[in-house]
């Protein structure tokens, strides 16, 4: 951990860090949603009917697909692309990604000469709650009790 932050200062991140997760789920999400579109135009083999039952596989919807799955590999790519900034962006605050998909990430803290994490998730107010290095959020602790 190269910095360390004072409630305060995690508080005053938030705004941007919270940006960067929603950006990191929709990108998660949309990521999600292409991959599967790959795996449907991947399954048509030739001589096989298409989702109206109509006979499927000739060689120009062969290429049609082709195609098409190229392109979404190529926007996946973009997706991965604008995840590892967003990512890269948080590292270079110092912030751990814990989730994607629930927005957790944990601030380092110094609590009395001891290492800690300020932990926060989407949804949430101000960080309001910590956990030691070791304890995941199942650990987490209300900053009330935070000695």
């Amino acid at each position: 951990m190269a910095r360390f932050y004072s409630i305060d200062d995690a508080n005053a991140a938030l705004p941007d860090v919270e940006r960067i997760l929603l950006d990191l789920r929709d990108q998660r999400t949309e990521l999600i949603r292409l991959r599967d579109a790959v795996i449907e135009t991947s399954g048509g083999e030739r001589g096989t009917a298409d989702r109206t039952g109509r006979p499927s596989g000739s060689v120009a919807e062969a290429g049609i697909q082709a195609d098409d799955r190229r392109r979404l590999r190529l926007r996946m790519q973009g997706l991965i692309d604008q995840m590892q900034a967003g990512v890269t962006r948080l590292v270079e605050r110092d912030v751990t990604l814990r989730e994607i998909e629930a927005g957790l990430i944990d601030f380092p803290a110094l609590v009395n000469g001891r290492q800690v994490w300020l932990c926060w998730r989407l949804g949430e107010g101000d960080i309001a709650w910590w956990h030691e290095l070791g304890d995941g959020f199942g650990g987490r602790v209300a900053l009330a009790d935070l000695t």
